[in-house]
């Protein structure tokens, strides 16, 4: 792709984010894309036989010595949590039971939380919201990087260590950039989350909770199917603030490499996304995107133009009228 040239600052636009004009065109030429909205009826089992999976694997590390046990959260717990993480995305769309069942969707996520090991859904939710519908936004959309982590993050070495810590930014920048009052679910978050981490602690001992908690730290910091993170939004062709990834590590992610049509269509499940590409390939298929995480990552790390910076910035009213 091309580059985005040296930044000093984030590339500030004063338009509309692309979504909102390309859903309507894409609705109006092809209203069948409709159909493919509403619940997945796979994703409620999907996600429960990935939890099972990580409450039989905490059994098995019990007795692990520790670097087993880190080797095993990296190499396997933590693809699953990463993955969980991505479910807990798409059900805070409400697709595992419907707009209908809200509160069902929120106690569902919890549940897909269990292996994280920290409470996440919930503030998730409540965050996510914005990154939609004020995409790119000042001090609304919170996945953006504060001007601090632009300016300090911006040699190969200093990036490598921002892409450890992501989990820590990604955790910490709400609190700064659009701090919000802690909710009645947020607090049933924690009291769940922490009452089954105590329970395996008291069942299995203290390796099944590191190896829960050190796989979901480290596989949403520097680790392979972490480069959706950048690919997502980073704006490695001047202009484009959002791209898709076709490739095969879709199929452990819940499909969030289609990433374009994702924020076209929201309440699409991401098992139904390449649909939506299939049927409005004209629209999707001239955009840029990319081909490969890994390489998305190396080009982040290494390319001087792009870094945390490399953001695409609006202001929205709503920031003047508060």
């Amino acid at each position: 792709m091309g580059k985005t040239g040296g930044r000093a600052d984030f590339e500030w636009v004063y338009n509309d984010q692309p979504h909102t004009s390309r859903r309507k065109e894409i609705l109006a030429k092809h209203p069948e894309i409709k159909s493919l909205m509403g619940p997945d009826p796979q994703l409620k089992w999907v996600v429960t036989a990935m939890v099972f999976t990580q409450f039989l694997a905490c059994y098995m590390v019990q007795d692990l010595p520790w670097k087993w046990v880190l080797f095993w959260a990296y190499g396997f717990g933590g693809c699953i949590n990463h993955s969980l993480t991505l479910a807990i995305h798409d059900i805070s769309h409400n697709v595992a039971f419907g707009n209908k069942l809200a509160r069902l969707n929120r106690w569902f996520a919890m549940w897909a939380n269990l292996p994280i090991g920290l409470p996440y859904s919930a503030s998730f939710k409540k965050y996510h919201i914005d990154h939609h519908r004020y995409l790119g936004g000042d001090g609304l959309d919170v996945d953006i990087p504060t001007v601090l982590e632009g300016w300090f993050f911006c040699t190969p070495l200093r990036k490598v260590v921002w892409l450890f810590l992501q989990p820590l930014f990604y955790a910490l920048r709400p609190l700064v950039v659009n701090p919000k009052p802690i909710s009645k679910l947020e607090l049933m978050n924690a009291v769940v989350q922490f009452a089954a981490d105590f329970l395996i602690f008291y069942m299995w001992g203290l390796k099944p909770i590191v190896y829960l908690i050190a796989g979901s730290i480290l596989c949403m910091g520097l680790h392979p199917i972490s480069g959706h993170f950048i690919a997502e939004h980073y704006m490695f062709l001047k202009g484009h603030e959002t791209y898709s990834y076709y490739g095969s590590l879709n199929m452990i992610t819940f499909n969030v490499g289609y990433h374009m049509e994702h924020h076209d269509f929201p309440s699409i499940p991401g098992s139904r996304l390449p649909e939506v590409k299939k049927i409005a390939a004209e629209y999707y298929d001239s955009l840029p995107q990319h081909t490969s995480w890994n390489q998305v990552l190396w080009d982040f790390v290494f390319d001087d133009s792009i870094g945390p910076y490399a953001r695409i910035k609006r202001e929205y009213k709503l920031v003047k009228q508060e």
